[in-house]
């Protein structure tokens, strides 16, 4: 195109051939960050070997902008919302060498396509062990009592009486001395979670695995004497429902968990039973916990995670539900957590995107 013809064009048209001519003229790896990673950017924007395109706003970010704006990347940092797959990695062309995700579950990736085309895949595992456990204990606690009860106070509705909002108590007592808590996925959070919870005088724990691997008779020895349980035993779906007096889903997403706690599994529980979801919302099927709620089949639900979420509007069933608490996904939100998350997803996008070591690697 000549200056002349550059010279008759809008001012828009003529600052996006600009940009696009910087970039084919750029000559570093091109890296796409997909949401703005706050204290942890410095850590992309002081180096001068790469060229940073960054979606410009605080909110999720638009699949048109990504599929655009990915054409000839060498690195992208994703989020969960962020789907890795075959249209995207076709949109980036031969360039793609590494995907990092700033998230520990990668259920939004397609790993046998990454192995197809030989690109590398970083996910944050173990930096948000801690963060998650402590909100897992919190929404136990939470979840025992009246939903109600946590906001009657804001709503100038304030009142007593000898039994209103008693709900289950977590910590074993003199009428209840044994309790028994539940894992659905016995992995690190599970593990920090129950040893959260072993000061409320837990004394029986059970835990359900992977179909694909072998019981850890080994650990599990390690751990019962450790917290001085009565019993730490891996059991099946139908005995870990129907004996759990608290319940943690803390299994990943995906096919395989799909709808795992649905309304038969939640038939077979306690009544004064509590379901604690710190995982993935596709886990449980939220028609059948909210019904689950309203015919008392279950005590009450804690939920950092929500099938569908972050749209999850008031008539969501599970709002509606007042013994069901619900957080929005804050299970790894400490300043500290999140900034290690966003250090290790840039750690693994540069390692990646230089050939080199990467922290995570899946």
């Amino acid at each position: 195109m000549s200056s002349g013809s550059i010279a008759s064009l809008s001012s828009s048209s003529r600052t996006r051939l600009t940009s696009i001519a910087s970039h084919l003229s750029d000559s570093r790896p091109k890296v796409v960050i997909c949401r703005n990673l706050g204290p942890a950017m410095p850590l992309l924007t002081e180096r001068k070997d790469i060229n940073i395109v960054l979606w410009p706003e605080d909110r999720g970010c638009e699949r048109a902008w990504l599929l655009e704006n990915i054409k000839g990347a060498t690195g992208v940092l994703v989020l969960l919302p962020d789907r890795v797959n075959e249209e995207l990695v076709d949109a980036a062309g031969p360039n793609l060498r590494v995907v990092s995700t700033m998230s520990v579950g990668y259920e939004h990736i397609d790993l046998p396509l990454m192995a197809k085309r030989k690109i590398r895949v970083g996910y944050t595992p173990d930096v948000l062990t801690e963060a998650v456990a402590d909100v897992s204990v919190m929404l136990a606690l939470m979840a025992g009592r009246n939903d109600r009860s946590f906001n009657i106070v804001k709503n100038g509705e304030a009142s007593w009486s000898p039994f209103m909002f008693c709900g289950p108590q977590l910590s074993a007592t003199n009428t209840s001395p044994s309790r028994t808590i539940g894992f659905l996925g016995f992995g690190r959070i599970a593990q920090a979670t129950l040893a959260r919870l072993v000061p409320f005088g837990i004394t029986h724990c059970i835990y359900t695995g992977s179909p694909n691997s072998r019981p850890d008779t080994a650990r599990d020895a390690a751990l019962q004497a450790k917290y001085n349980l009565k019993a730490l035993e891996r059991v099946d779906v139908d005995r870990l429902a129907q004996e759990s007096d608290v319940l943690f889903v803390l299994t990943p997403g995906g096919k395989e968990t799909y709808h795992l706690v649905d309304a038969t599994f939640l038939r077979k529980m306690k009544p004064m039973s509590v379901l604690v979801n710190t995982a993935r919302g596709s886990v449980v099927d939220s028609d059948a916990l909210a019904t689950a709620l309203r015919e008392k089949w279950i005590w009450g639900a804690g939920l950092d995670v929500v099938e569908g979420e972050p749209m999850i509007t008031s008539d969501h069933p599970l709002v509606k539900e007042p013994q069901c608490v619900m957080v929005p996904h804050i299970g790894s939100a400490t300043f500290q957590t999140r900034l290690d998350m966003a250090t290790r997803a840039i750690d693994n996008l540069i390692g990646g995107v230089f050939g080199g070591e990467m922290p995570s690697e899946l």
